[in-house]
């Protein structure tokens, strides 16, 4: 007779503890569900959480991401005063300049459904942008569009605080130690094997962030998530002199747009997005990278010009097509939910997502979510475009 082998049970296995596994650890283990969170880096956020430069944002050009970040805010900007922890939450807003008809024209038409959607945003004209951004270069400037409630935190100090709350509240974490097989029944999740044991689950949540393709390949799920090279960087510190995100959306060769602000360290932080994209798992920094940027942004704040570098690094974006998340059940493989395909904005949706993944833990879905899940479902045409990505 054959001595049935017993392997750890977890009512929930996620698979990556960056910034949108660990929230959802911590949510899961709230609601009281026994959880564990496998990931191959030796500790918290150590993925492309790390590298994230801290943005937050609901400004968006679809509902879906809208709502996930509105929510994302309300849980970063109460953070402290619920749990006790600082996690540098800064309400600075966000400003996407115009200095074209054409960048006005996008940004204009966005603000019907924004505002529709619960977005506390407003076009200004030239006059009143200067009043929030005075440094702004005023030559051609048009305008821009300005979302007061938007702001920044740490993903380092965030990340770990959500970390600390699950692990307070039962939360199991494995580092060092990567899944290399998923165990399939009859088309249902059964469990994992990693490269130390092997654990048992009926339900599996792919959060790998850049490698969330090769985690779903490891069920013969093919998702189109393909990571992208970004860079940043950060200065000196020096006497606080601006409030929001300043976004540039104009197409420049080499990047299709950048953005920085200061952070309430004094350091401006600041990040292009390159054009054409970057792709593969590379993270060295570039020679091209500083140049590019550092004339963009001199151009619209000519008072940078003399603000010394500090540190260049590089991250990596999970990418879908269209520029939205892939979130929801997989279509032919029982128990494996998708939380992947972030597009560089893992950080900004983190905590809303991880709600919405307890509510597809729980069969509480609302109509609110029924209405955005057709933007983020795994199954979609993908043949979108986030406008403001």
């Amino acid at each position: 007779m054959k001595t049935k082998l017993n392997f750890p049970h977890y009512d929930v296995i996620i698979i990556g503890a960056g910034s949108i596994g660990v929230p959802t650890a911590f949510f899961l283990a709230k609601s009281g569900f026994k959880v564990l969170v496998i990931d191959k880096f030796p500790s918290v956020g150590q993925g492309s959480s790390k590298r994230a430069i801290g943005g937050i944002r609901a400004t968006h050009s679809d509902p879906a991401k809208i709502r996930l970040c509105l929510r994302s805010i309300e849980i970063y900007s109460t953070w402290k005063e619920l749990y006790g922890d600082d996690i540098d939450w800064y309400k600075g807003g966000y400003t996407f300049v115009a200095y074209r008809e054409r960048e006005e024209k996008t940004l204009k038409e966005l603000l019907r459904k924004q505002k529709e959607f619960g977005l506390n945003i407003n076009w200004l004209n030239k006059h009143e942008f200067l009043e929030i951004v005075p440094d702004i270069n005023p030559n051609g400037l048009l305008g821009g569009t300005y979302s007061p409630d938007d702001g920044s935190a740490s993903p380092l100090l965030a990340t770990h605080s959500f970390y600390r709350q699950a692990i307070d509240l039962g939360a199991v974490f494995h580092f060092n130690e990567s899944v290399e097989e998923i165990i399939i029944s009859n088309g249902k999740i059964k469990g994992v094997k990693t490269n130390l044991s092997i654990y048992e689950t009926d339900l599996l949540i792919n959060a790998a962030g850049p490698w969330a393709k090769q985690v779903a390949k490891l069920a013969e799920i093919d998702i189109p998530v393909n990571p992208d090279s970004h860079e940043a960087a950060i200065t000196e510190s020096v006497a606080h002199f601006l409030n929001p995100m300043v976004v540039d959306i104009r197409p420049q060769p080499g990047s299709s747009n950048f953005y920085f602000y200061q952070h309430s360290t004094g350091q401006i932080i600041f990040c292009i997005t390159p054009k054409p994209n970057i792709w593969g798992f590379n993270v060295e920094e570039t020679s091209e990278f500083l140049p590019m940027v550092a004339k963009r942004m001199i151009e619209i704040m000519p008072r940078l010009q003399n603000i010394r570098v500090r540190r260049t690094w590089r991250g990596l974006y999970p990418m879908t097509p269209d520029g939205f998340p892939i979130i929801g059940w997989a279509k032919n493989v029982e128990g494996f939910l998708h939380a992947a395909g972030t597009c560089g904005q893992g950080f900004m949706l983190g905590p809303g997502m991880g709600e919405l993944l307890l509510r597809f833990v729980t069969n509480s879905l609302t109509e609110k979510d029924h209405e955005i899940l057709p933007y983020v479902a795994p199954d979609r045409d993908f043949s979108g475009q986030e406008l403001l990505k």
